[in-house]
């Protein structure tokens, strides 16, 4: 004990400097999920609550629109999440031989989509899968197709959303992945050349293999936000239609700011915690591992 405290004092002004990021990390991240979890194991109401232990769980567990929300979870993270790194691969892998002021400018305009409203994107894909005037029914119409209601069937809904995140997806992925290209030694490069590699085996060979711990960060954290899609299903579908397009976050929103039912929506958060938790423990065996120069 008395050496804890011996490196506290010796320690303090980095720990005082520390303190307001604590604070605040404290304050708006530990003690919501702390309190989540709690609510996962009460019926809370407003006039009073009672503990309730696993109950909370137990209701999910027999909710059918939980585990269709489950299921379009899964489904999307497949499919954006693949799409939108093969997407961030390719145009890094297309825009690297050139020099750096035009690598600058083509990764400017990439990542454009990533800090514009996801709201008012939305609203321009709704103008595009719109059916008697969208932009997409328009070249439709050019091939004498008829008009897809995208948004309104639930064949296509859940797809179109999809297409919709992988299009304008992936600018940030773009970044870093040329930010890691830029950093692999030119030698590897100039060796593989003397040995008469082609430029698909030398990136298959040496680049994708250095690029790995990017790879895994971008996977991992491109599942957290998979699992995470709301603002899309908000704006555009509302989790429909019969429920094609809802999602685990859309449905915590309908159940605690809708229906006031605290306890079920904690209870769902705390299960996309621990599917979120176990997909990123898969993707560091599979991905991890140290990479050397």
């Amino acid at each position: 004990m008395a050496n804890v405290w011996t490196r506290l004092k010796k320690d303090k002004w980095a720990y005082i400097f520390l303190l307001p990021s604590f604070i605040l990390f404290g304050t708006f991240f530990l003690f919501p999920v702390v309190w989540s979890v709690f609510l996962s194991l009460i019926d809370y109401q407003i006039w009073g609550s009672e503990f309730i232990g696993l109950d909370n769980y137990r209701m999910i567990a027999t909710d059918r629109i939980f585990w269709v929300s489950l299921r379009n979870n899964f489904f999307y993270a497949l499919g954006v999440v693949p799409l939108w790194l093969g997407k961030a691969l390719i145009i890094s892998a297309l825009i690297f031989p050139f020099r750096k002021s035009i690598q600058t400018f083509f990764k400017a305009v990439f990542y454009m989509p990533h800090i514009t409203s996801a709201v008012i994107i939305s609203m321009i894909w709704l103008w595009i899968y719109n059916p008697p005037f969208g932009l997409l029914n328009y070249f439709l119409s050019l091939f004498g197709k008829p008009a897809v209601a995208w948004l309104g069937n639930t064949k296509t809904a859940l797809p179109a959303i999809i297409a919709q995140t992988v299009v304008m997806g992936g600018g940030s992925s773009i970044v870093l992945i040329s930010a890691s290209m830029n950093g692999i030694p030119v030698h590897l490069y100039e060796a593989a050349e003397l040995d008469g590699a082609s430029k698909l085996v030398t990136w298959f060979r040496i680049t994708l293999p250095l690029l790995r711990p990017t790879i895994l960060y971008l996977v991992v954290m491109g599942t957290i936000s998979s699992f995470q899609v709301f603002t899309q299903i908000y704006t555009m579908t509302k989790g429909g239609p019969q429920f094609s397009t809802i999602t685990i976050v859309y449905l915590i929103y309908e159940k605690a700011f809708r229906s006031f039912r605290f306890g079920p929506a904690s209870a769902m958060a705390v299960v996309l915690f621990a599917v979120v938790f176990c997909f990123a423990i898969v993707q560091f065996r599979w991905l991890g591992g140290e990479v050397e120069y």
